[in-house]
């Protein structure tokens, strides 16, 4: 036996008490539902006037009331995303209107400048000189 005592051994802890003396955790979810009526149903917050919910399937927090108008989140950020889509479709269709419209006035130029150099009868005017001084 030593002299000042073992500084290894411990004093044993007590036993723990149970967790809950009442019997909801034991029963199944479908049991408890049925006596104690226990359905939650989704998550709903009110934060600032705007009543939010939790859509499990994706995962998101949707408003479903308050100062938006009463349109939910998923269709605003949907609204968005096809606003932004159309306003980049609208500049690509005036960017394609604005080279047509260069295409149209560089064509319509060339084309008056060869009527110009055709003349009355459909030949260059260069050529009909040519054929005036050939002749004399």
């Amino acid at each position: 036996m030593p002299l000042l005592g073992n500084k290894f051994n411990t004093k044993k802890t007590p036993p723990r008490r149970s967790a809950s003396l009442n019997n909801l955790n034991r029963l199944e979810s479908s049991i408890r539902e049925e006596e104690y009526g226990m359905t939650y149903g989704q998550p709903k917050v009110k934060l600032g006037g705007q009543e939010l919910k939790f859509d499990e399937d994706n995962g998101m927090w949707i408003a479903e009331s308050g100062p938006s108008g009463g349109i939910s989140q998923r269709e605003f950020i949907k609204l968005r995303k096809q606003n932004q889509s159309l306003s980049e479709e609208n500049n690509l269709l005036k960017l394609k209107i604005e080279l047509l419209l260069d295409m149209l006035a560089e064509t319509t130029a060339e084309k008056h400048l060869m009527e110009k150099d055709l003349g009355d009868y459909g030949f260059p005017s260069n050529q009909k000189k040519k054929s005036k001084n050939q002749k004399r």
